[in-house]
């Protein structure tokens, strides 16, 4: 038998123990396992730092990134930002954006929220001016991107305080005490610098007046 028989009979058996294997599996698994790959939308993925905590009065930067399997259109891309107060109730609007921001217009937000975030840069980032602890509560981000337009959303707890707390105090003195200590260290650096390249530029000028004298010779000398 030559060659290419061979290589037909092959191919021929082959293609009819598949079908023979395909017919015991129900067709709408089939037609799922080859549309998978078609109809599969990855969901939009929210990253927010969880806790956050801000002395009553000050700026407060709510951040709020993003992540989409889908190219980032600025013209599609829906930002909405809610609040749960904590002692509960409903649900408040706090902020929204569809092309451009649009702030709460009036409410306990009015004049209080401000847009920090960058659609292009995955970033919707809010920021709440002067805080006040009505403000304690809950804050959830959610951003759509079509065709990513399920997913999980971000949250933030937020909690406002009379004064900042032992740990926020410890990390301004370490700051505060590692920059001066970093200047104190370069100041000692640099003063060691020149004096040891004065000394040097002494200690060449003696060895310049001193060469010529060795040299001199004692003329009683043979």
């Amino acid at each position: 038998m030559c060659p290419t028989a061979i290589a037909f009979l092959v191919s021929f058996l082959h293609f009819v123990l598949l079908s023979f294997c395909l017919s015991f599996v129900p067709f709408s698994t089939r037609l799922l396992s080859a549309t998978a790959g078609v109809l599969r939308v990855s969901g939009m993925r929210i990253y927010t730092p969880g806790d956050v905590e801000a002395v009553n009065g000050t700026d407060v930067r709510l951040k709020c990134t993003f992540e989409s399997s889908a190219p980032i259109n600025a013209r599609l891309v829906i930002v909405s930002w809610t609040f749960r107060p904590l002692s509960g109730g409903k649900e408040l609007s706090v902020f929204h954006y569809q092309e451009k921001p649009y702030l709460p217009p009036e409410g306990i937000f009015k004049k209080h929220i401000s847009w920090a975030g960058d659609i292009m840069g995955s970033d919707a980032s809010i920021i709440i001016r002067e805080a006040r602890f009505i403000y304690n509560g809950t804050y959830t981000c959610q951003v759509t991107n079509p065709p990513d337009v399920h997913g999980q959303v971000g949250e933030i707890k937020l909690r406002v305080v009379k004064t900042a707390s032992f740990n926020d105090l410890l990390y301004l003195v370490l700051a505060i005490g590692g920059g001066i200590a970093a200047v104190v260290f370069c100041l000692i650096i640099i003063v060691s610098c020149r004096r040891c390249k004065r000394e040097y530029r002494q200690r060449q000028l003696e060895d310049d007046e001193e060469a010529p004298r060795k040299e001199r010779k004692d003329p009683t000398a043979w």
